[in-house]
C-alpha cells in the first residue's frame, strides 16, 4: 500500500538524506570483483578480457522516507541499511519491477515517479506529469507499465517503462490511495478513500468497468497470490474487506482488533495476511486467511503505516512513520526480531531479491553504441543484458549451487560534439 489520503500523523519534515553512493554500495553487495570489458567502435574483438564476477544475489527492502525525500535500501540478511537514495518531493509509494532490477517511487509533492536502478541506486530517470498527489502504485506482471493512484488529482496515470512516460490517464474521482493488480495482468484495483470505494479497472481498455463499496476510508489493498481475493484495509471502518475477483462483490468483513488497518500484505504462499494500524505505539495483526479471523498481534514503534513480506515468506518488514524506523517480524514465531533506523517518516516499502549485476562503462569522451556479455555456469534465471546510459548492464540470477561468471562489455564510440 502505498497511499496518503486520511494520514493522521505530521505531514513531512524537512532532514535530507545523503547522496547516494552507487558504485560503492555494489562493491559491498556483491563482494566480487567485476572488470568492465571496453571494446573500441570498429573492433572485432576486445583488447584484453575482463576478469568474471560470480553471480550472486541478495534480498533487499527499498523504503520511501517522506521527511527525508529519500529511499533507504536495507539489506535483509544483515538488517542494515547499506544505501541512501535521493528521490522527489515527499516519496510516498514504492514498487518494485518484476525482474526487480528497477524501484519506482512515487513523490506525492511534485507530481513525479523516480525511476531506481536497483543495482546501482541510481536515479536513471524521473517521470514528469503522472498527476495530482501520486502515492500507491503497481507494476504490471509483464512489467511493461506502471499504474500509478493520484490522491488529488482523483485519476490514475499510465507510465510505459520503456520510454517512462505517462500514456494516458483514467479519469475515477474521490480520492485515490492504492493500486493493485491481480497476476494475470488483466486487472487493477484502485482504493478510493474519498468515496468509500474500490474501483476495478479493464488494463487491456484501461476503463473502470465497475466501483465496489467497501467502507469508510479504503487504503491499502492487496490480491492475494492465487489471484482470487482483494483485501482491503478500511481505515475508518476498522475492518479488512474481502473482494471475490470472480464477481467483484464483498464476500466478508474482517473486524480488526485495533484501530485504523492501514495496509495489507500476504505471505508467499497465501496462508497468512498482515495489517498495521495506525496506533502509538501500533500494532501489526496476522489473520489466518483459511479462517479469515485475526489469530494475534504484533506490537511494533509508533504508526506503523506499511508492510512487505520477503519473497521466501520469512520475515515483515513494517515501516513506523514517527519513529523513523522499521520493524523485522519473524512469521514463524511472530515476534520482532529487529528494529532498523532509516529516514525521517518511513512510508511505503518494498522487499525483492535483486539480481547480480554488472556494468561495462564508457570511457569519458566516447558513447555506447552496443554491447554484449560472457557468461559461464548454468542458465541464470532473470537475465538481462542491456544499456543503461554510457554503460552496458548485465544482471541476472543465480539459483544454484554452481557459481556463473559474467562479464559485461560496451562498445564504445568517440563522443561528437554539433
Amino acid at each position: 500500500m502505498t497511499g496518503f489520503a486520511a494520514m493522521r500523523v505530521p505531514y513531512r519534515a524537512t532532514a535530507r538524506g545523503r547522496e547516494a553512493d552507487g558504485k560503492r554500495s555494489w562493491w559491498l553487495r556483491l563482494r566480487a570483483w567485476t572488470a568492465a570489458l571496453t571494446v573500441l567502435a570498429g573492433l572485432a574483438a576486445p583488447l584484453a578480457l575482463a576478469a568474471p564476477a560470480a553471480a550472486q544475489s541478495g534480498t533487499y527492502a527499498f523504503v520511501a522516507n517522506q521527511g527525508s525525500d529519500t529511499v533507504s535500501v536495507i539489506d535483509t540478511t544483515t538488517n542494515t541499511v547499506v544505501d541512501t537514495i535521493n528521490v522527489g518531493d515527499f516519496p510516498t509509494g514504492v514498487a518494485l519491477s518484476p525482474d526487480r532490477t528497477r524501484a519506482y517511487v512515487s513523490n506525492l509533492l511534485d507530481g513525479t515517479v523516480s525511476v531506481i536502478d536497483t543495482f546501482t541506486h541510481v536515479v536513471v530517470a524521473t517521470v514528469l506529469g503522472v498527476g495530482g498527489g501520486p502515492g500507491g502504485l503497481a507494476v504490471t506482471p509483464d512489467g511493461t507499465l506502471v499504474y500509478v493512484a493520484n490522491e488529488t488529482s482523483g485519476d490514475v496515470a499510465v507510465i510505459d517503462t520503456v520510454t517512462n512516460t505517462v500514456t494516458t490517464t483514467i479519469a475515477v474521482g474521490g480520492n485515490l490511495v492504492d493500486v493493485a493488480i491481480t497476476p494475470d495482468g488483466d486487472t487493477a484495483y484502485v482504493s478510493n478513500a474519498g468515496s468509500g470505494s474500490v474501483a476495478v479497472i479493464d488494463i487491456a481498455t484501461n476503463t473502470v468497468t465497475t466501483t465496489i463499496p467497501v467502507g469508510t476510508t479504503p487504503i491499502g489493498l492487496a490480491v492475494s497470490p492465487d489471484g482470487t481475493e482483494v483485501w482491503v484495509a478500511v481505515q475508518d471502518s476498522d475492518q479488512v474487506t474481502v473482494i471475490s475477483t470472480a464477481s467483484n462483490t464483498v464476500t466478508n468483513n474482517i473486524p480488526i482488533p485495533t484501530t485504523d488497518p492501514r495496509d495489507v500484505a500476504f505471505t508467499p504462499d497465501g496462508t497468512t495476511a498482515y495489517v498495521p494500524d495506525l496506533g502509538n505505539p501500533g500494532n501489526v495483526s496476522v489473520i489466518d486467511t483459511a479462517t479469515e479471523t485475526v489469530t494475534t498481534t504484533v506490537s511494533v514503534n509508533n504508526n506503523p503505516v506499511q508492510v512487505a513480506v520477503t519473497p521466501d515468506g520469512g520475515f515483515v518488514y513494517v515501516t513506523n512513520y514517527l519513529s523513523g524506523n522499521v520493524s523485522v517480524i519473524d512469521t514463524t514465531t511472530n515476534t520482532v526480531t529487529a528494529t532498523v533506523g532509516v529516514g525521517g517518516n518511513p512510508f511505503g516499502v518494498a522487499i525483492g531479491d535483486i539480481p547480480a549485476s554488472s556494468l561495462a562503462e564508457c570511457p569519458d569522451g566516447s558513447v555506447i553504441t552496443g554491447g554484449g556479455h560472457q557468461i559461464s555456469g548454468p542458465p541464470p534465471s532473470d537475465f538481462t543484458s542491456k544499456p543503461v546510459g554510457d554503460a552496458w548492464q548485465v544482471s541476472l540470477t543465480n539459483e544454484n549451487d554452481e557459481p556463473i561468471t559474467f562479464t559485461p562489455y560496451a562498445v564504445c564510440a568517440p563522443e561528437t560534439t554539433p
